[in-house]
């Protein structure tokens, strides 16, 4: 079992910044592939950002890409996801997510650990 904390959402002007971080117990993250999702109100949940387990295979949407990192560190068994350039589309609950590596990092699907999620709003 892995258990999953987000932390880090607020809410923030359009063009600022937040850092989300993923806190892991249980499991060490060595093994695990890691994905950031989101779910704005009335829309269906979305991969935002996955990486292998070393960090050497990420993915992100086409709408975050050079906006948004994803970053790992493996021994503290954190995730992280910096946010820049917020724009108010990024408002959402965000929640990290782990499954077990050998999967496609741009594929959405076999995630069986959640967080409980964290609120970013991003005003206009």
């Amino acid at each position: 079992q892995v258990q999953l904390v987000e932390s880090g959402g607020g809410l923030v002007q359009a063009g600022g910044s937040l850092r989300l971080s993923c806190a892991a117990s249980g499991r060490t993250l060595s093994n695990y592939d890691m994905g950031w999702f989101r779910q704005a109100p009335g829309k269906k949940r979305e991969l935002v950002t996955a990486s292998n387990p070393t960090g050497s295979s990420t993915f992100y949407i086409d709408s975050v890409k050079g906006r948004f990192s994803i970053s790992r560190d493996n021994a503290k068994n954190t995730v992280n996801l910096q946010m820049n350039s917020l724009k108010p589309e990024d408002t959402a609950v965000y929640y990290c997510a782990a499954r077990g590596a050998g999967v496609r990092v741009d594929y959405s699907s076999g995630y069986p650990y959640w967080g409980q999620g964290t609120q970013v709003t991003v005003s206009a």
